[in-house]
């Protein structure tokens, strides 16, 4: 397609955030909430963005996930009503695994009131907010530190956690795909993943709605793995119905305006 001057302004505002919902874009552009679905399905339509529930963003790649910068403000607002969620439902002096992740980060800094947490992670920015709260003790995986976003991953810190056995894993993701399967784009970083997964009495997904139906390369684990999720908008078939044949407990952080 050859994109009008409106659908030139949407694409690149899509652009620059990396993803918006639809009332943000008609808001940033003067538009009905029609005119910008219609302008999106056909931008989806040609490959130049991907569709989500409630929102557009860029095409993914299956090799490679989008910059963390840009990741820590992806959904920024979502992130933060899925950690405050999260942590209403932790209780204290209980012992968690947080994975890599912005939103995992966005938990850790949702936990900064509890008490006599004990919190092994493979996430140096997780570390370093935990670490200021002095009810909580933070043990760090050792490996290696991948500079992009400061995880930790590799062999030495698969080792590490297989050590322990924690009360809750609290887990982010990449990618969501239609069957189920849970994915990454870190074979390293997704072996960490599976270790804490295994080395925990519950598991714990966190996850916006963007990383339904998303591409990503390598596989973590499946839905059936999973005991909660998290997320910030009712999910759609078929994962309504795959998380209900899974028996996951679904946990939906709206707006507060909109809790009943």
């Amino acid at each position: 397609m050859n994109p009008n001057p409106r659908q030139l302004l949407l694409l690149q505002a899509v652009q620059a955030q990396g993803s918006l919902t639809v009332d943000q874009l008609a808001d940033k552009l003067g538009v009905t909430l029609q005119t910008v679905r219609r302008d999106v399905q056909r931008m989806a339509d040609d490959g130049l963005l991907t569709r989500f529930h409630g929102g557009v963003r860029v095409p993914s790649s299956t090799i490679e996930n989008i910059a963390h910068p840009q990741r820590e403000n992806l959904h920024a607002e979502g992130k933060a009503r899925i950690a405050r969620a999260v942590a209403a439902e932790v209780p204290n002096d209980c012992s968690l695994i947080l994975n890599i992740g912005t939103t995992t980060e966005a938990i850790a800094k949702a936990l900064m009131q509890h008490k006599g947490l004990r919190v092994i992670t493979n996430n140096l920015n997780v570390a370093t907010i935990l670490s200021t709260n002095p009810q909580c003790e933070v043990i760090i995986a050792g490996g290696v530190v991948r500079g992009r976003d400061r995880g930790v991953v590799g062999e030495a810190a698969i080792d590490f956690i297989r050590q322990f056995k924690v009360d809750i894993a609290l887990i982010g993701i990449s990618a969501i795909e239609m069957d189920g399967t849970l994915r990454d784009f870190d074979y390293r970083e997704v072996k960490v993943s599976q270790a804490i997964i295994r080395h925990a009495r519950e598991v714990w997904l966190a996850a916006d709605s963007s990383k339904f139906n998303r591409p990503a390369m390598v596989e973590v684990a499946s839905l059936t793995q999973i005991d909660r999720l998290f997320t910030d908008a009712p999910t759609l078939d078929p994962f309504t119905s795959l998380l209900r044949d899974a028996q996951v407990r679904c946990h939906i952080a709206t707006h507060p305006a909109t809790q009943p």
